[in-house]
This record gives C-alpha cells, structure tokens and sequence, in this order.
C-alpha cells in the first residue's frame, strides 16, 4: 500500500500488508517508491486505485495530479512488472463521473472522476494483450469511517437518503470493497473496460418520478381524454 501519511500506530496497520509513504502528487518521489515496491515486493498480480486529492491549494490542478496524472505514471511505471496469472487493474472513479454534486464537489473532481472512466476504457484495450483487465468502480454515498458519524447523527436526512434508494439503506464501505475484491478475482476474469456503480440503485431514478413520489403525487398521471 502507498500512501501519502501511514497510520499513526503500527497497530492500526492490517496484517500482512507492506506500506510505503509517498506523495502521488510528486512524480519523481512516486517513481522511486514504485521501483522500490517492486523490488521489495516483486511483481504483482492485481493493481488499485484509490486517492482522492484532500489539499488545501488549488483544487483542479490538485484532482489532476492526483487521481489522473499519479494513476497514469504508476501504469506505465507497472504494466511491464505484473506477475503471470490472474492479472487485473481497478480504478475507483464516482458516481459524479456522471452525475453532478455542485454545491459539495468541485469541477476538478467531477472531471477527474470522468476522465478515470476513460482511462479504464483505453487501457482495457492497450493492455489485453498482456492479459491485464482494467475495470472500475463508481461508488454512491456510502458510510465510511469519516462520514458515518455525519450520517447517523442527522436523522432526517439519513431518512430521506434511504427513502430515496431503491434497496432502503446506506451502503458501506466494505460493500465497495467487495466489488473491488471481486475484479481482482478469477471470478470475472472476461469482464475489462467496465465502471460497475455500487450506489443502491439510487442513480437509476428518473429525476420527475423521484420528485412525485417525494411529494406523494400519483407516479402515473391521470387518463387525459382524447379532444374532439
């Protein structure tokens, strides 16, 4: 695992995984490390994505660095170091790849995020030969560590987001995770190039029909009879 900051205490550290610290966003820092992984580690089988940028300095050229430019050096740096076997790539993209959040989310973010789907596509077709699957997951709201507390301790909305999902509850984290589990497994080993959404179903609502049943009108207007 790479990352920017390690967990502060080795004992919040998951077994049998090796951490390295480095900041994505410095592309001679990121190659050194990744050479670095590779000869401690060897080569690998499966490959995942999952930084967001969390700075405080300008936010579009902050997502560009992090989620684009970081993902597509560590490609290229790796494509040539993946182990025989099962090989797979995994981006997390969101939702907002496609749907807008502009009263939480920036532009950079919203882009960053389609371009990642993008991404996935090109390298799905650039990498098949070399047997290596490239796929993606878009993720709604889910609770996590940071949010749930947010989530749980606001009633209304929490109400009213699982009013609005189709399965009636959050997601979680591990849901995700499961998804991601499952890309890097023999299980979808013909499935490349795909964004699968783990949102609940909730992205699949036509706008007007979430909107009526919200305010409790009819979902099916009334017989409007014929003019004569």
């Amino acid at each position: 695992m790479i990352a920017r900051q390690l967990p502060a205490q080795k004992t919040a550290r998951v077994p049998r995984v090796n951490y390295w610290s480095a900041d994505v966003r410095d592309e001679t820092a990121l190659a050194a490390t990744l050479r670095e992984v590779i000869k401690s580690a060897g080569r690998i089988n499966h490959l995942v994505f999952l930084q967001r940028y969390r700075g405080a300095d300008d936010p579009w050229q902050g997502e560009i660095e992090t989620s684009l430019t970081a993902t597509k050096t560590t490609v290229e740096l790796l494509k040539d170091n993946f182990a025989a076997g099962e090989k797979s790539i995994v981006i997390v993209s969101s939702i907002n790849a496609t749907l807008i959040s502009a009263t939480s989310l920036p532009l950079g973010y919203h882009m960053a995020k389609a371009a990642l789907c993008q991404m996935v596509r090109y390298w799905a077709i650039t990498l098949g030969a070399r047997g290596i699957r490239v796929n993606s997951v878009s993720p709604g709201t889910v609770l996590k560590e940071e949010s749930e507390e947010f989530f749980l301790n606001n009633t209304s909305l929490r109400e009213l987001y699982q009013r609005i999902t189709p399965l009636r509850r959050f997601g979680h984290a591990k849901e995700v995770a499961n998804v991601i589990g499952l890309l890097c497994s023999n299980k979808t080993s013909f499935v490349t190039g795909q964004d699968i959404v783990v949102d609940g179903g909730v992205s699949l609502q036509w706008q007007e029909s979430l909107a009526r049943e919200l305010v409790g009108m009819p979902l099916v207007p009334p017989t409007v009879r014929e003019c004569k």
